[in-house]
C-alpha cells in the first residue's frame, strides 16, 4: 500500500483531488499519512477559475483527512477510548489535516505575490518606456518650434537682404553672388520646412529653451525686420511677468513679421503691446501688400501659427489670427501676466 501511495503521488500535480482520495485509504488502514499530506498540500496550492468551488473542495478534503486520522480501524475501537485519549486524537487529527492546508495556502499566496510583483515590474517598465517616448516627443516638438522661430527667421532675413542687394547693385559679380545667396537661403528654408514637419509629427507640447529673448528685445527685432513697422509699446517696463510669457510674446511678433515678409511685401505693419487687467496683449496688424514690391520666394510649412497657438494655450492664453476687412492680416495673442 505504501508503494501504491508513492506511485500515486507522481500524478498529484495533474490530478490533485483524485490522488488525495487514492492515498487516503492508506492513512486509515495502514497509518501511511505522508502521502495524503503531500496530496492535500498540492490540492491547497492549486488555484482554479472557480475559487468558491476550490474552498469547498479543500474544506471537504481537510475533513476527510481529519476523520481518517481520528477514527481508528476498526471503528468499534472508538467506543473503548476514554475522553482524554479521544481529545488528544482529535487535536492530532486537526493538526495533521490543517498543516498541509496551511503550508499549501502559504505557498499559493507567495506565488501569487511573486506574480503580482513581476506584473508590477513589467507595468513599471512599460510606464518608463512611455515616459521616455513622451520626453523624446516633447524634445522633438521643442526643437521643431525653436528651429522655426529662430533659424527660419534669420534665414528669411538673409534671403531678403540678398534679394535687395541683387536688385540695387550695379556690379554684375555682386549681383550674381547675391542671387546665389538668395537661392541657397530659399533652399535651406525649404529643407528646414521638411525637418520641422517631421519633428512636429513626433511631438506635442513643448518646454522652453534658455536663453531666450524678452519683450525688451522687440525694438531690435523690428529694426532688423526691414519692414515699415509702427511700434506702440503700452507695456509696463517695470512689471514682473513670467519669462515664458515674454518669450511667447516675442515669438508671436517674430512669426507675424516673418509672415508679412512672405505674404504681404511692402505692407505697412502695426505692432502693438498693451496691458489689460491680468493680461498681456500682443497684436500685429498689416495692410495689403504693395504691388510694386516683388514677393520673395520663401517656402513655408504652415507650422508657425500652429506653434504659436499651442504655445499660447499651454500658458493659459489665446491666439487669434485672420484676414482684416482692409485686405490685410491680423494676429492677436493674449497671455496671463501672472503665474497660474
Amino acid at each position: 500500500m505504501s508503494l501504491l501511495a508513492a506511485v500515486a503521488l507522481l500524478w498529484r500535480r495533474r490530478f490533485p483531488a483524485p490522488v488525495f482520495l487514492a492515498t487516503l485509504p492508506g492513512m486509515y488502514y495502514a497509518y501511511i499519512w505522508i502521502a495524503p499530506m503531500f496530496a492535500l498540500y498540492t490540492l491547497a496550492v492549486r488555484r482554479t477559475a472557480r475559487p468558491r468551488a476550490d474552498k469547498w473542495l479543500l474544506g471537504g478534503a481537510g475533513l476527510l483527512m481529519a476523520a481518517a486520522q481520528f477514527l481508528p480501524y476498526p471503528v468499534s475501537e472508538l467506543a473503548l477510548a476514554d475522553r482524554r485519549e479521544a481529545g488528544v486524537n482529535l487535536l492530532d487529527s486537526i493538526v495533521v489535516a490543517t498543516t498541509p492546508i496551511a503550508f499549501g495556502l502559504l505557498t499559493r499566496a507567495r506565488r501569487e505575490l511573486v506574480a503580482r510583483l513581476d506584473e508590477l515590474t513589467r507595468s513599471r517598465a512599460r510606464e518608463d518606456r512611455l515616459l521616455a517616448d513622451r520626453v523624446l516627443a516633447t524634445e522633438r516638438a521643442r526643437l521643431a518650434r525653436e528651429m522655426h522661430d529662430v533659424v527660419a527667421h534669420q534665414v528669411s532675413l538673409i534671403s531678403l537682404q540678398a534679394g535687395a542687394v541683387q536688385i540695387s547693385t550695379g556690379d554684375a559679380a555682386a549681383r550674381e553672388g547675391a542671387r546665389t545667396i538668395r537661392e541657397l537661403s530659399v533652399r535651406t528654408l525649404d529643407e528646414l520646412r521638411h525637418m520641422v514637419g517631421i519633428l512636429r509629427a513626433a511631438g506635442a507640447d513643448t518646454e522652453e529653451l534658455t536663453p531666450q529673448p524678452r519683450l525688451s528685445d522687440l525694438p531690435r527685432l523690428i529694426e532688423l525686420s526691414a519692414l515699415d513697422v509702427a511700434f506702440e509699446d503700452g507695456s509696463d517696463p517695470g512689471a514682473e511677468r513670467p519669462e515664458a510669457v515674454e518669450r511667447a510674446a516675442f515669438r508671436t511678433v517674430q512669426e507675424a513679421l516673418t509672415n508679412v515678409r512672405k505674404h504681404a511685401p511692402g505692407a505697412k505693419v502695426l505692432v502693438r503691446v498693451t496691458e489689460e487687467p491680468g493680461e498681456l496683449v500682443v497684436e500685429v496688424r498689416n495692410g495689403p501688400a504693395d504691388a510694386a514690391v516683388p514677393a520673395p520666394e520663401l517656402p513655408g510649412g504652415g507650422h508657425g501659427l500652429v506653434g504659436l497657438r499651442e504655445r499660447a494655450q499651454s500658458l493659459g492664453g489665446t491666439l487669434e489670427a485672420g484676414a482684416t476687412g482692409e485686405g490685410g492680416f491680423a494676429v492677436r495673442a493674449r497671455f496671463p501676466s501672472t503665474d497660474r
